[in-house]
């Protein structure tokens, strides 16, 4: 008797576990997925380089200290000159942020020196962390590195950077690596995205198509857009509320949707103005902003970008930082004006 109730419990137990296996198999399935468990997507490395010409050094300077923003955040900040400029002579030996922004995030030496920085990677390497979020190492990358906007960075603007990079002043600088805690040293092993396709030059047949090209690079909708747990809210891209964070500031990204809470006001020439001079007529853009990186974009990529933000979706999403912040409904977070909304 005895026995048979063993068997039947044992039965039942069975039953159970394989009820709470396929629950959390599905739950994990349709919610982070298994990548946290199993690793980052991540294909091969190869051999391959890209030839230095004139004309890539060229675009990739260009695109380095115009667009992308690389040494914005792979160099010390002058937080005391205008605008917070990467330390001169420091350009990408890399940065380990404050504890005003992310203390554990650790922006690599990019520069070509041997033993601190990038003099070893391959062409491959670098080209695979910039779109690909893998990092030489084989470790996924925090996504405040925007792979997942320079996926669409075409190859030959990705052969162009990285030959502009392998040409920088190598400067020796030691730095830790970036430690991420559990769990979201996990979680972001999803982030990840290998590219086995070629990526084609950019749709620049219209001015709103180049300017959507080039505010991808730059990252517009990453700062203007508010983030809960790290995550864009939706609907509200390009909308404002993104809390930015330096040395003695702290702001929150403006809404540059062509809405009445937004910058509707602005015409072509007020934002070229304010691009290259990090002033709109009489105030100061805060340094958070990095206005000093983009100030030397062409006028014609400034107005194709401007060209494009006019054609996005107006959002209502009144964003103040000269005003206390307050509770807002729409982004769940707080900010000046946010009970406006």
């Amino acid at each position: 008797m005895a026995g048979r109730r063993l068997k039947r419990l044992m039965r039942i137990l069975i039953a159970l576990a394989v009820v709470v296996v396929a629950v959390l198999s599905i739950g994990i399935s349709l919610t982070i997925g298994w990548r946290p468990f199993v690793g980052p997507k991540a294909r091969p490395l190869t051999s391959r380089t890209f030839e230095a010409t004139p004309v890539r050094l060229a675009r990739g300077k260009y695109l380095v200290e115009s667009v992308t923003g690389c040494f914005d955040c792979h160099s010390p900040k002058d937080w005391k000159g205008p605008g917070a400029p990467a330390v001169a002579g420091k350009e990408g030996s890399g940065r380990q942020w404050t504890a005003e922004e992310l203390p554990w995030i650790v922006a690599p030496n990019i520069t070509p020196d041997k033993q601190t920085g990038a003099g070893n990677w391959t062409d491959d390497m670098l080209a695979r962390a910039i779109r690909e979020g893998i990092g030489h190492d084989g470790r996924a990358l925090f996504p405040i590195m925007p792979y997942g906007k320079y996926k669409e960075m075409s190859d030959e603007d990705l052969a162009s950077v990285i030959v502009y990079i392998r040409s920088i002043p190598s400067v020796r600088n030691e730095l830790p690596k970036t430690e991420i805690t559990f769990p979201l040293s996990r979680l972001i092993l999803a982030a990840p995205e290998p590219i086995n396709a070629p990526v084609p030059a950019p749709d620049t047949s219209t001015l709103v198509a180049r300017g959507r090209y080039m505010a991808t690079m730059a990252g517009c909708a990453e700062c203007h857009t508010a983030q809960n747990h790290g995550q864009p809210v939706k609907k509200l891209e390009f909308a404002g509320g993104f809390e930015l964070k330096g040395q003695d500031v702290r702001v929150v990204s403006a809404n540059i949707t062509p809405d009445p809470s937004g910058i509707s006001y602005y015409d072509e020439d007020l934002f070229l103005s304010a691009i290259h001079t990090g002033r709109v007529k009489t105030r100061e853009l805060s340094p958070a902003m990095p206005w000093v990186v983009y100030k030397d974009m062409n006028d014609d990529d400034l107005k194709a970008i401007f060209a494009y933000i006019k054609t996005l979706k107006p959002i209502h999403h009144y964003v103040d930082n000269h005003e206390p912040p307050t509770m807002c409904r729409l982004c769940g977070l707080k900010h000046g004006l946010g009970d406006k909304n």
